[in-house]
């Protein structure tokens, strides 16, 4: 029998497949770095299914995530978004989606990528022991406290520390798979998180409590 985190156990397939696929797969492409910030930012107060299902509708709004159409936006664009049925229609959602993206772009004229700019937030994921059950999982932590500051200082909006941990949880700048989930192993043997994360053994420097959970955010 195949063991997942517990918030991938449920009927919904969509959510099953996200875990399974997706979820804390390290990668380097600047859009999916985009995409995340932007889906992470409309769960804001909603649970991660609302938005995971409204996905496709999402990449439709938001120009298949690319940062430089989306910070082209006019506010007649934005009026336009909020008509849309497909997307959570808030406009202050929709308006800090829009400033992120030109914030992006200014990180990447500053470092070259976006990926290059963020990595250096991963270096400390690992100081705390590997997750065996979702308690273990925390809300946030010092690295994305710090990366929240850092990006609001910039002009992000909806980047707070918890968001910006299920953020860096999604692409894989940290692997918080359960302790005995399938994923975990798996990732671990492709570099996800840091040398601590990955070797699942407990280190005691650095531990936030937890009070988070996958699938609801608020």
């Amino acid at each position: 029998m195949t063991r997942r985190c517990a918030w991938a156990t449920g009927p919904d397939e969509l959510l099953r497949r996200y875990h399974d696929e997706e979820w804390g797969v390290p990668g380097h492409s600047d859009r999916r770095h985009f995409e995340f910030l932007v889906l992470e930012g409309a769960q804001a107060g909603l649970s991660w299914t609302t938005i995971l299902h409204r996905r496709a509708n999402y990449s439709r709004a938001f120009a298949a995530f690319d940062p430089a159409r989306v910070a082209r936006f006019t506010p007649a664009r934005v009026r336009t978004l909020l008509h849309d049925p497909g997307i959570i229609r808030n406009r202050q959602k929709i308006e800090s989606a829009v400033r992120n993206a030109r914030a992006f772009l200014g990180i990447q004229q500053e470092f070259g990528s976006f990926d290059a700019y963020v990595q250096t937030y991963a270096a400390g994921t690992g100081r705390r022991p590997a997750p065996r059950t979702l308690a273990d999982v925390p809300a946030y932590s010092p690295e994305s406290v710090a990366l929240s500051r850092e990006l609001r200082r910039r002009g992000f909006g909806f980047v707070g520390p918890t968001i910006v941990y299920a953020y860096m949880q999604a692409v894989g700048l940290v692997n918080d798979h359960v302790v005995g989930c399938f994923r975990r192993r798996a990732l671990m043997s492709r570099g996800s998180g840091s040398p601590a994360a990955r070797s699942g053994r407990p280190d005691r420097r650095s531990s936030t409590p937890s009070s988070r959970r996958r699938p609801t955010r608020s």
